[in-house]
Parts: C-alpha cells; sequence; structure tokens
C-alpha cells in the first residue's frame, strides 16, 4: 500500500542533526485511515530527511494493524520546512515538494491467515444480489407449502419432520443450482435415512447451510436465536425444528444438548459443526465435544463429513459477495464408540485428513 503523506508543521527543523519528536499525523489513502500519534525519528542530511515510525493505526473497518512505516521525505534545500500546506491537492499547490511514498508492510493483520481473495470485482457482488434474490423468492414460495403443511407434520412426523425437509431441499437446491456446483462423494456411507445419526462437518462459509441441505436428509441443525428472528427463513427453521442456541449462556447449551439426546432417541438425526463457528481462514479449528458426547451416551454412529469450496465462493465475514467455483461434500464412513474424546479426536482426524489431501 503507498500512503501519500504532506509534509506539514509537525516536521520542525533542527539545527540538531537528531531530534525526537512525537506529533499526530494523518495519513491520505484509498482506504481512509483514523488519526493515529506516532514516534517521529528525524535525521535531517543535506540530502534529505529520514523518517521511521512504528504504529498501531485503526481502520475504518473496524480491526487493527501493526505498520511499519520506512520513509525518505526530499526537500527543496531553500523551502521553508516549517510551512503548512494542509490541502488535498497538496501537490498542485506547491509542486516544490515531492510527496512522502510510504510503502506499509502489514505485520499483524486483524484476521490472520484469511483466505487468497484477490480484488472484489464487481460480477461477484452482482451474483451476490442475485443469489440473495433467488434464494428470498422461492423461500416465500415454499414457506407458504410448509406453513400449510404443518399441523399434519406435527401430528404424523412430530420429530423426524421429513416432509419439511424435503421442502427445504427444493429450497436449497433451487438456490445454489444456478450459481455453483455441488459434488457428493462417498453418499454409499450414509446411514439408512431411517436411522438416526449425529453428523459433524467442518465449518467454512454461509453457504455450507445451502449444500448440506441438498443432501436431502432430515437432520436438525443447531443455530443461534437470533436467526429465528428473519422473516421467512427464521420461521422455516422453527416449522422444521432447528435447536436454537445461545452460545454465551450455559443453560441454554445444557438445554441444547438435552434437546439432542431426546430427538436421536426419538429417531430423528443432528448435525454439529464441532468447530462452533466458521473458520476464517479455511484451517480446521478444534473441535468441542457436546455432539460425541451425545452420541456415545445413545450409542448412534457418528458421520463425519468434509466441506471443501465454500469458504471461497462466500468466505466468512464476506457475505455480500458470491465468487463462481464448486464445492465437494465428502461423506466419510461412520464410526462408533461410547467415548466421546475417542470420538471427537477420530472424527477431527479423517476431517482434517482430506482437507489436507486436497490442498
Amino acid at each position: 500500500m503507498e500512503v501519500c503523506v504532506p509534509p506539514h508543521s509537525s516536521f520542525i527543523q533542527s539545527s540538531s542533526p537528531h531530534r525526537q519528536r512525537e506529533s499526530r499525523s494523518c495519513l491520505w489513502s484509498s482506504s481512509p485511515l483514523l488519526c493515529t500519534y506516532g514516534e517521529f525519528q528525524s535525521k535531517y542530511s543535506t540530502n534529505g530527511v529520514t523518517i521511521t515510525m512504528s504504529n498501531t493505526l485503526t481502520f475504518d473497518r473496524g480491526w487493527s494493524s501493526r505498520i511499519r512505516f520506512d520513509a525518505r521525505c526530499y526537500l527543496s534545500p531553500k523551502e521553508d520546512i516549517q510551512k503548512t500546506h494542509f490541502s488535498y491537492k497538496f501537490q498542485r499547490t506547491n509542486k516544490s515538494s515531492r510527496c512522502i511514498l510510504v510503502r506499509s508492510e502489514l505485520a499483524e493483520a486483524g484476521t490472520p491467515d484469511s483466505y487468497p481473495i484477490s480484488d472484489l470485482k464487481l460480477g461477484s457482488k452482482i451474483r451476490g444480489i442475485f443469489f440473495y434474490g433467488v434464494t428470498s423468492l422461492s423461500a416465500i414460495f415454499l414457506f407458504i407449502i410448509m406453513l400449510g403443511a404443518h399441523p399434519f407434520v406435527l401430528l404424523l412426523d412430530r420429530y423426524r419432520r421429513r416432509a419439511h425437509h424435503l421442502v427445504a431441499k427444493i429450497w436449497a437446491t433451487c438456490t445454489v443450482t444456478p450459481f455453483y456446483k455441488v459434488q457428493f462423494e462417498g453418499l454409499e456411507n450414509l446411514p439408512k435415512p431411517e436411522t438416526p445419526a449425529v453428523y459433524v462437518s467442518n465449518h467454512q462459509s454461509f453457504l455450507d447451510i445451502y449444500t448440506l441441505l441438498t443432501l436431502g436428509r432430515s437432520f436438525k441443525f443447531i443455530s443461534k436465536t437470533a436467526i429465528f428472528l428473519i422473516p421467512i427463513i427464521g420461521w422455516a427453521m422453527f416449522l422444521m425444528g432447528t435447536i436454537p442456541l445461545k452460545r454465551m449462556d450455559s443453560r441454554s447449551q445444557l438445554d441444547c444438548l438435552k434437546r439432542c439426546m431426546a430427538l436421536v432417541k426419538n429417531g430423528a438425526s443432528v448435525f454439529f459443526f464441532p468447530e462452533g463457528t466458521r473458520s476464517r481462514n479455511g484451517k480446521l479449528g478444534a473441535f468441542k465435544k457436546g455432539a460425541f458426547s451425545i452420541a456415545a451416551k445413545t450409542g448412534v454412529p457418528v458421520v463425519p463429513i468434509t466441506l471443501e469450496g465454500t469458504g471461497n465462493i462466500m468466505p466468512a465475514g464476506m457475505e455480500t459477495i458470491l465468487n463462481s467455483g464448486s464445492v465437494r461434500v465428502i461423506i466419510h464412513k461412520p464410526i462408533e464408540g461410547n467415548d466421546a474424546e475417542a470420538l471427537c479426536t477420530e472424527a477431527r482426524k479423517i476431517i482434517s485428513a482430506a482437507l489436507d489431501k486436497d490442498e
């Protein structure tokens, strides 16, 4: 990144060959930065001025970055260095001064090792707009069907709610088909539809839910309570029997686990993202043991699933864009056991190996 800094009164000429001064500097660039205090170490010579600064800048997007500046400013020997040039067009108003070119090095980013995303193209943003348009329109129509069928679903299939999940599969398929291709591997490893199981997967993107719904299995997701307030989508999740969770509430977490165990005992399957949240760098995070405790206590198999590609199409934190690409869903062989710790370790090892192999 290159930033032009106009010379101004914070640089004060001194007869001393070395001078240190703390001053405020406003850096102008294509990405607006906030003013910050920096410690300037100035070394004057006949040829120019060397300026070094090390400080933490706060960007307008809410994240911080440790930036090291190393710059050299060449000035006319006869120019009054104390003169203030406070103008956005300072290069035109005072041509005798050369702007300071600052090359910054990001030593620590706010979201380290993030997905390698190039310049956001206009096409990706347009695709994102159309994506949400398609999913909203199809959700309205299909929600009406789901709402009409709900009394019969509660009466005939209270726990699994297969009719609702069929509607959800149609909705997800209509949404993703125009934008990216989904490839399934290992479908033969899926338990029989009537067999309850605990499904676990890595979590990369907002698109993971859409992708998994196209699988057509009636498993219950776990979702933040705030999502249920979203019109149509949140209401449909409620009708499907999605399990609410307050992440920072220990009582809510305990109630969630109890509800999952009750669903499994009544023949339904549950789905967990053991990482707890989406990965912002594509790397597999640590697994929480809640899902595996349910499997160990109820004696149902754990089905590990690896998702590849969703993080590149719609990276976490960038839900307004949609890049082109394809997604691969790998269903691994079920694992069983009565030791939650061993199940957790084995499932993570399987998913991690598939991700590493793809790299």
